[in-house]
């Protein structure tokens, strides 16, 4: 018997996406405009992002490829024999199954859907060295194009029903936020508040989304020197009266990454401590205000950056304000041009999504030794922006257990 290079196996009938079909058109039909623009005849989408973003599949890689390939009539996910008939269940059109009897197979379905010899956009910040040799040698583009960065600016600006997920996601980070605050006190490990946080959290997502997919929400909370750094893992420290904090709740929803972060003490805090407490919460209230249609991201930063300055601080900052939402974690995506840095010259709109979270890390053994952050999302909307976070942030609330 001999054994096919790739098979369609269309098991059972197809499962309710995150969004209607319409929304996954509409998608298409911007990826098909920026396609007609550059003379593109098809489109090889390979990063977790994108494919989701275009198709609703979400894949699980571990090693093998995966695709999503778009031509002017054509939308069809590329996937490994391994996940069976889910991709094809999971994305809004077509699916081909490669084998992996044969080396290689994988760019042979991908080439039996673009043909060779075509002008082809790839997403040059995904592929290998490796991959990148292979898609030039099995499909023989007469010419290339890198589309990650057009694709991420249609990814920027988000649809109503984007928002309208990220804002339950929002919802749902501060339910986590809630149960993490339940469970802090002395003697209880980093460990098992994230538990609590975490599980409060997956049950909500299942409550809201009976028809999802669940995977990969998470709970990065972290007492004492743990603080120091923005994605500082879990361990299985203590908790001791007097600690500083960082309550970090991710909530994901089909692909889509919300966040809520949070300062908080066991018990009291110090003198030192609330001082610095206080000027990252004076530095993200006024970041707050500065979230407006016409703004760059650079043109914040640097407003923020003053703001510290003045009141010394500015040297304990150790990374960006801020950054977009939408189909991204912390294993795949990344919106980089939308990021309050000194280099991003992004000019904010409406429809954008974007975080307020400035941080200051005093180093240990200095007074008020620690990381301070706070963390809310925002909708850019042509007036003010629409805070979507609701657990409170500050001294008031947060000095537990």
């Amino acid at each position: 018997m001999e054994r096919p290079e790739q098979y369609r196996f269309h098991n059972n009938t197809k499962a309710p996406l995150p969004f209607a079909e319409a929304e996954y058109a509409d998608r298409l039909a911007g990826l098909r405009d920026i396609m007609e623009l550059h003379s593109l005849d098809a489109v090889v989408l390979t990063s977790m992002h994108n494919v989701a973003y275009y198709s609703g599949f979400l894949y699980c890689s571990f090693g093998r490829p995966y695709a999503c390939v778009v031509t002017p009539t054509a939308c069809v996910t590329i996937s490994a024999g391994i996940d069976a008939g889910q991709p094809w269940r999971r994305s809004v059109d077509d699916n081909i199954t490669y084998t992996d009897w044969k080396r290689d197979n994988f760019w042979r379905a991908v080439v039996s859907v673009t043909g060779t010899g075509r002008a082809i956009g790839c997403e040059a910040d995904h592929l290998t060295m490796e991959r990148a040799e292979k898609l030039n040698a099995f499909l023989q583009p007469k010419r290339g194009m890198d589309i990650a960065p057009a694709t991420m600016a249609q990814r920027m600006m988000k649809s109503p029903a984007e928002i309208a997920l990220i804002k339950h996601g929002s919802n749902v980070a501060d339910i986590g936020g809630y149960a993490i605050r339940e469970a802090i006190r002395e003697g209880v490990t980093e460990l098992e508040v994230s538990i609590a946080g975490r599980d409060a959290m997956e049950r909500e997502i299942a409550k809201r989304f009976p028809d999802a997919e669940y995977r990969d929400t998470w709970v990065w909370f972290q007492s004492g020197i743990n603080t120091d750094g923005a994605h500082n893992p879990v361990t299985n420290r203590k908790l001791q009266r007097g600690d500083i904090l960082s309550l970090n709740c991710f909530p994901m929803i089909s692909g889509y990454y919300t966040a809520l972060e949070r300062t908080l003490f066991v018990g009291e805090v110090d003198d030192a401590s609330m001082r610095v407490w206080e000027h990252n919460i004076a530095a993200h209230e006024y970041g707050m205000t500065l979230l407006r249609p016409g703004a760059s991201c650079a043109e914040i930063t640097g407003k923020i950056n003053d703001f510290l300055a003045e009141r010394q601080m500015l040297q304990y900052r150790t990374f960006g304000y801020g950054h977009s939402f939408g189909i991204l974690s912390h294993y795949y995506g990344r919106e980089a041009a939308l990021e309050l840095r000194e280099d991003i010259d992004t000019v904010l709109e409406p429809g954008m999504v974007i975080s307020m979270e400035p941080m200051l890390t005093i180093p240990d053994g200095q007074p008020g030794a620690g990381g301070y952050r706070e963390h809310d999302i925002f909708v850019v909307t042509e007036d003010a922006p629409e805070d979507i976070t609701h657990y409170p942030y500050g001294p008031a609330f947060n000095v537990v257990g």
